[in-house]
């Protein structure tokens, strides 16, 4: 038996798309252990899959704090790791890959750096689809790829039957209306618009909800919705992913609780703007669909409305 190490920090959208390559590495290493590099706010989620043996935190801080530095590399070099699949490709996981395997090849470190075709550069290779990269990375590696271009967030899932009761959901279509500060430009701002669309055709059958993260919970009085909160504080992603899982519509900005809608298979809408494509995040699935424009002012709430599928 060997150690397996997997590196995603993540964002929450990053983790939900990076589950099906965590599962292919996990079946084409069954009799290893998989050990999972991650941050804080994705520590205890990864505990609860069940495909992984241990979760390391990486608190991430700075490269000069040598003290820090030393005691992770120390806990890492320690599981004389066979291989290490590196799914974050960001500067300092190729920095932490300096350190432990300097001269590795895709044999010992996958990274979307060491399995880079020989007929493209990475800025070119970067512009494909996430998980079609993921899948390129993984089958370089050897690894046979049945889940990567599927993933299933299912097992994050917990019963909210008690937040159900608490609120009286029977069937509802939840909202995800905020975005972090700086993320301004991925905000749709006709939400209010819509859930006066939604109440007009539907009334009592359909309840509308937003489930706001932390720092959101002040915004939720601008947003004509029920809010869903635990105790007065957020769900925690287990919950907020059991309230997606059994809503009949969602739909979202571009940030993470979209992304795990799509990879819970439920039925949904995501607004893109130009900042980025829903190509390019591989967010489009069966049930889950995207609206792409230019400009998300001018993106009216009847055209939504009309996408809406219960």
């Amino acid at each position: 038996m060997s150690n397996i190490l997997i590196i995603k920090h993540g964002s929450l959208g990053d983790i939900a798309q990076a589950c099906g390559a965590i599962q292919d590495i996990s079946e084409n290493h069954p009799e290893d252990q998989i050990h999972i590099l991650t941050t804080k706010p994705y520590f205890e989620l990864f505990r609860k899959n069940p495909i992984v043996h241990n979760v390391i935190l990486d608190n991430r801080k700075s490269r000069f704090n040598l003290i820090y530095l030393y005691l992770l590399m120390r806990t890492l070099k320690k599981l004389n790791l066979k291989k290490v699949y590196d799914l974050q490709n960001s500067s300092r996981t190729k920095f932490y890959k300096n350190i432990l395997f300097p001269k590795a090849n895709f044999n010992t470190w996958s990274s979307s750096e060491t399995t880079l075709p020989s007929n493209i550069s990475k800025e070119e290779f970067d512009k494909d689809p996430v998980l079609n990269r993921f899948d390129h990375q993984l089958k370089t590696s050897g690894i046979k790829t049945e889940h990567t271009m599927k993933p299933n967030f299912n097992w994050t899932v917990t019963n909210i039957d008690k937040i159900k009761q608490e609120f009286n959901l029977d069937k509802y279509i939840v909202l995800f209306p905020f975005c972090s500060t700086h993320l301004a430009h991925k905000k749709w701002p006709h939400y209010n618009e819509l859930i006066e669309l939604i109440k007009n055709k539907y009334g009592d059958q359909i309840k509308v909800v937003v489930a706001p993260g932390p720092s959101e919970i002040d915004d939720t009085k601008n947003i004509n919705a029920v809010s869903i909160l635990d105790k007065g504080e957020a769900l925690d992603i287990p919950q907020l992913a059991g309230l997606i899982k059994e809503s009949s519509f969602v739909i979202a900005n571009d940030t993470g609780p979209s992304h795990i809608s799509a990879h819970l298979g439920v039925k949904g809408l995501t607004l893109f703007g130009k900042h980025t494509t829903a190509f390019k995040v591989s967010i489009e699935r069966e049930n889950f669909k995207a609206i792409q424009v230019d400009d998300l002012e001018k993106l009216s709430a009847s055209k939504v409305f009309e996408k809406i599928l219960i």
